[in-house]
């Protein structure tokens, strides 16, 4: 279990949130966390995204780590200058990330290396405040900021990204 703040902590448990472990070290400061997002498909993987909104930075900070948090490494360096809002694993393919910014929406085949935008009908330039996927449906739904709900189906993509 995982837990990020406002004022830039990161925290993990290991037994159903009696104890916390501080796992922000490598992370740069000043920042708040944006998201946490634990794999579903590794077990010690996690991803965070912070935000520097109140020092009007806009840098995409993107991170994993592979275990629990101990060690960070940066990913999405061809990301866009947009923060970042959301993070979420593709529920079938196990390298695949979908990530939403204050810009859109994009997806990385490579486990966070390498991003592309998604537009499939999305209007241009839209916030992305979060991400689900509808697993029976195989769809995602993106929670937008004043463009309301979209939903696409993922099946061509998983597809072309396989």
């Amino acid at each position: 279990m995982y837990a990020g703040a406002d004022d830039g902590s990161l925290h993990v448990s290991f037994d159903d949130g009696y104890t916390w472990q501080s796992i922000q070290d490598g992370l740069p400061k000043g920042l708040y966390v944006s998201r946490v997002t634990a794999s579903a498909f590794k077990e010690s993987r996690v991803y965070v995204s912070l935000n520097g909104y109140r020092n009007d930075d806009f840098k995409p900070y993107l991170f994993v780590s592979d275990d629990y948090g101990k060690t960070w490494k940066s990913i999405g360096a061809d990301l866009p200058y947009e923060s970042i809002n959301v993070i979420k694993e593709d529920n079938k393919l196990k390298n695949v990330i979908y990530v939403g910014t204050d810009g859109g929406l994009y997806v990385s085949a490579d486990n966070g290396i390498t991003f592309m935008g998604w537009d499939n009908g999305l209007p241009f330039s839209i916030p992305i405040h979060d991400i689900a996927i509808q697993p029976i449906a195989n769809e995602i739904i993106l929670g937008t900021h004043g463009r309301s709900i979209y939903i696409a189906p993922l099946n061509e993509v998983q597809t072309k990204l396989k």
